[in-house]
């Protein structure tokens, strides 16, 4: 089995995935422009991401679970250097584009300053009931919600564990899992579940991400690579299209979004080239700075060009819009070279020092 930095096709999907959330929040700027289908459904692109994750991290630490080397302590950190630099300057960023917005007096939404917000995004808690408003940067509330299920990695570790001979078993109650919260969901709460953001967004991540875990329970087992794996992911590949297409219920597509992650990493344990090439990973390794920077990057640009143009209303023509989400990509380059990357590596470097002094302290 392929390790987890090389598991490409994964990488690459993850690209896709934060485009999907992209054209999602950025088509209704497009002048004369009805979304189709896909576009409309763009916010599941958060579901794959969420899936992913317990996919990746399973792969990664389940077992250090088992055989009792994992660190608590030390996969926080590193989960913690992972997201917590980029969200801390993306919020700081928005917060001085809304302040500058207002001594300009140009009218922002207040929710874009809610200091009363401000301490849960600063603790990654305002997908849980904690924040009043959607403030600052609104798409961190998938971060807040990652963070929940970091925290509860071992409870979702100790379930992948105890169900690793008998990954279909473990699939077949995440699929069940998923089929009962849904509904349930939006029964009890009036919405769907995959519109909860800081009104229960904690709970949005839970059945993606024990789903991931199952699923990549039942690829480690090997049932699902072979010769075959092209084929199935093509088939995958074509049910996520079609159920989207045909106005499936979103637990639906979520469903077929997790049968296409675990194909594409069964055909990267063929050693198939598929979806491996340098772009294609580039474009899925900076995806977290896509998602991050997406709202801030369409807030100062959108407006930027509607005034340039004097345009009234908040459609854009096409060549605009355009130039606009094309720019996404060389941004989260640079968002992902001078601030998440290196902020990460140092973060990761302060707990390897720490490490280090700490058997000198022992001794001293």
């Amino acid at each position: 089995m392929p390790d987890a930095a090389n598991i490409k096709p994964l990488t690459a999907l993850r690209f896709f995935a934060a485009f999907w959330v992209v054209m999602y929040h950025y088509w209704p700027n497009l002048s004369a422009a009805v979304p189709p289908a896909m576009i409309g459904k763009g916010y599941l692109g958060v579901e794959a991401f969420f899936t992913l994750s317990g996919f990746i991290l399973c792969h990664v630490y389940l077992q250090g679970v088992g055989s009792g080397t994992f660190r608590y302590g030390g996969f926080l950190w590193n989960r913690l250097a992972r997201v917590y630099p980029l969200h801390l300057v993306t919020l700081a960023g928005v917060g001085l584009m809304a302040a500058a917005a207002g001594l300009a007096g140009i009218a922002v939404d207040q929710n874009m300053l809610a200091w009363s917000a401000l301490p849960a995004n600063l603790l990654l808690v305002q997908a849980w009931g904690f924040a009043p408003v959607s403030g600052w940067n609104h798409p961190s509330w998938s971060i807040s919600a990652e963070w929940f299920a970091y925290l509860s990695f071992p409870a979702f570790a100790w379930a992948a564990w105890r169900l690793r001979e008998r990954p279909r078993l473990a699939v077949g109650l995440a699929l069940a899992l998923i089929a009962a919260l849904y509904p349930v969901f939006q029964a009890l709460a009036g919405f769907p579940l995959t519109e909860a953001t800081i009104r229960w967004g904690f709970l949005r991540i839970v059945s993606c991400f024990a789903y991931g875990c199952a699923l990549h329970a039942l690829w480690r087992s090997g049932a699902v690579t072979g010769r075959f794996s092209g084929l199935g992911a093509c088939l995958a590949g074509a049910a996520v299209l079609l159920a989207v297409h045909f106005g499936a219920p979103d637990q639906v597509i979520v469903m077929t979004l997790g049968g296409l992650i675990v194909m594409l990493a069964a055909l990267a344990a063929t050693g198939s080239s598929f979806a491996t090439q340098a772009p294609l990973v580039y474009l899925g390794e900076i995806s977290y700075s896509t998602y991050m920077i997406c709202i801030p990057w369409k807030i100062l640009a959108v407006n930027a060009a509607l005034k340039l143009l004097k345009i009234e209303g908040d459609q854009l023509p096409l060549y605009a819009w355009l130039l606009i989400v094309a720019a996404l990509v060389p941004l989260s380059a640079m968002s992902y070279h001078i601030i998440e990357k290196p902020a990460r590596e140092r973060m990761k470097a302060w707990a390897k020092g720490w490490r280090e002094r700490r058997p000198a302290t022992a001794k001293a």
